[in-house]
């Protein structure tokens, strides 16, 4: 199955939620009104886009139509998935692929952390990349345990220390290890916890520090996991991890179990944050690269032009 038909398969609930409320608005009215932005402006917000987000979508939509003249509906509807795919693309940078990439995997136990980890583990050997794991997230019972179930799966090293150990002292040894073993990817899975944001936000830039140090030429990313059935929800943890530190990406999990997808829009938009990549079912390659156009083209049935 190919990627657009991955993303229109597994955006099935999301697009009920999303796109009929959508169309549903667009139905009925022929002509472009006010009655017609308050309409969509509701299905917006109740699709999961977010209060703020779907003010500004429709501001946006008001100024395009009175610029461009558009008095049609159904005009103003391809207005409306090209800002969205603006917002989805805003955020994203240009990818550096010098040296090794350090990717710091962060989020609240029960988003799919460590499951996420294994797949992207799995993806990058899949593509020929050399992948090492390190089991940073010393803090949650059994964690450890469960990335070496993925490691072993994946048939990657995982570097490791006991539970309950420094953290900083397991990127050490994974970091020496990668000096030894040149991985093209380092994956450090870190503890997940919120409750105390100071002692997370000084775990998290110590072991960046020894990153900066061990390993100068390396690209550092802090990816943020997010489950996107919690809607608006895995907006807050967004706003509140990036209180934290500085969020390079966005992991968005149970994609295709949830009618709430359209809440990646806001995290976008409002957190200036690319989506990297989205799961998109429980298979080990269900985890995909995030595109925009191709998640507003399945979001609004059009084919791949």
């Amino acid at each position: 199955m190919g990627f657009f038909n991955k993303i229109k398969q597994g955006l099935t609930k999301t697009k009920a939620a999303f796109t009929e409320r959508v169309d549903a608005v667009f139905a009925s009215f022929r002509k472009v009104d006010e009655e017609l932005m308050e309409e969509l402006e509701e299905a917006l917000i109740s699709a999961d886009v977010g209060v703020s987000t779907s003010l500004e979508i429709i501001d946006r939509l008001r100024d395009a139509a009175k610029l461009k003249n558009i008095s049609d509906s159904e005009l103003l509807k391809d207005e409306l998935k090209d800002i969205i795919i603006e917002m989805l693309k805003k955020s994203e940078d240009a990818v550096s692929t010098d040296g090794m990439q350090i990717i710091f995997v962060i989020g609240v136990n029960g988003v799919g952390k460590t499951t996420s980890i294994g797949k992207l583990a799995y993806k990058f050997k899949s593509e020929g990349k050399n992948v090492l794991l390190a089991a940073a997230d010393t803090f949650r019972a059994g964690a450890i345990d469960q990335l070496q179930v993925w490691a072993d799966r994946c048939d990657v090293p995982l570097i490791k220390q006991n539970e309950g150990s420094d953290p900083a002292a397991v990127v050490y040894d994974a970091l020496s290890a990668a000096a030894i073993r040149k991985p093209d990817v380092l994956i450090v899975d870190t503890a997940g916890r919120l409750h105390n944001k100071k002692n997370l936000m000084e775990e998290l830039k110590k072991m960046l520090r020894i990153a900066e140090k061990q390993a100068p030429g390396a690209i550092c990313d802090v990816y943020l996991v997010l489950d996107a059935s919690t809607g608006q929800n895995a907006l807050s943890q967004s706003k509140l991890f990036g209180e934290v530190g500085e969020i390079t990406g966005i992991i968005l999990t149970k994609l295709d179990g949830t009618a709430k997808g359209g809440v990646i829009i806001a995290i976008s938009n409002e957190q200036n944050i690319p989506v990297k990549y989205i799961g998109l079912g429980e298979s080990i390659d269900s985890i995909q690269d995030f595109s925009a156009d191709e998640f507003a083209n399945a979001l609004f049935d059009k084919t791949e032009e």
